[in-house]
């Protein structure tokens, strides 16, 4: 796949709860014309769960609603899944219609990305068929979830680095019952969630990103 000159940025936004990236995500996509740049928003949020367009309730157990932790219906493809402190979120704030891809296509990169970046690591990923997202030995250590509208697309993928992953156990992760998830500190690997997603950034085309402040949006 090869793009145009257009400058593609990515930002570092920190610590954001998610309703108020994912409004961003929201307005900068209404926002776009021709000209609007590719970004990567890369994000570490405060605990929450949150359901899919077709998420159903049933996977969000009586725990998870008792724990507190705040549930957030959201427009992005998928069932239920948990964000929260020491994950990678990664959104891809992209024009796929210029890039010439599908949502598919969109899918199999985001995996490859993480499936190349563990293997830097000594980490062995893979995809499951049918199940996107990657996991290592039967266990799930990246989620994707995409939103598409006039051929852009935002959300993204999350990647679990050093993350607590007791809340996994509240919910049947992904709409999967005892599907078991696993983070990369687990396997030898504990950076900096900066340094996670410059190096993610590396295996998501064109990878010369451009990082800069977050837009204002």
């Amino acid at each position: 796949m090869t793009l145009r000159d257009e400058t593609h940025y990515a930002a570092w936004w920190g610590r954001v709860p998610y309703e108020a990236m994912w409004r961003r995500m929201q307005a900068y996509t209404a926002a776009c014309d021709d000209a609007s740049p590719d970004w990567l928003w890369c994000v570490e949020h405060d605990p929450v769960y949150t359901l899919g367009l077709a998420g159903r309730e049933t996977h969000l157990t009586p725990a998870a609603r008792a724990s507190g932790t705040p549930v957030v219906r959201c427009d992005r493809g998928g069932q239920v899944t948990w964000h929260g402190p020491g994950q990678l979120v990664v959104y891809t704030l992209w024009d796929l219609r210029r890039r010439g891809l599908t949502v598919r296509a969109l899918v199999a990169l985001l995996e490859e990305a993480v499936i190349r970046l563990l293997a830097d690591h000594g980490i062995r990923g893979e995809r499951k068929p049918g199940a996107p997202g990657v996991y290592v030995d039967g266990a799930k250590i990246a989620a994707l979830g995409l939103k598409v509208r006039h051929g852009r697309c935002y959300h993204g993928l999350s990647l679990n680095v050093a993350n607590d992953l007791e809340p996994f156990a509240r919910i049947d992760p992904c709409g999967y019952p005892g599907l078991a998830v696993t983070r990369t500190a687990d396997w030898g690997w504990n950076p900096p969630l900066t340094a996670a997603a410059e190096a993610l950034a590396d295996y998501l085309p064109p990878g010369n990103w451009t990082w800069c402040a977050p837009p204002a949006i």
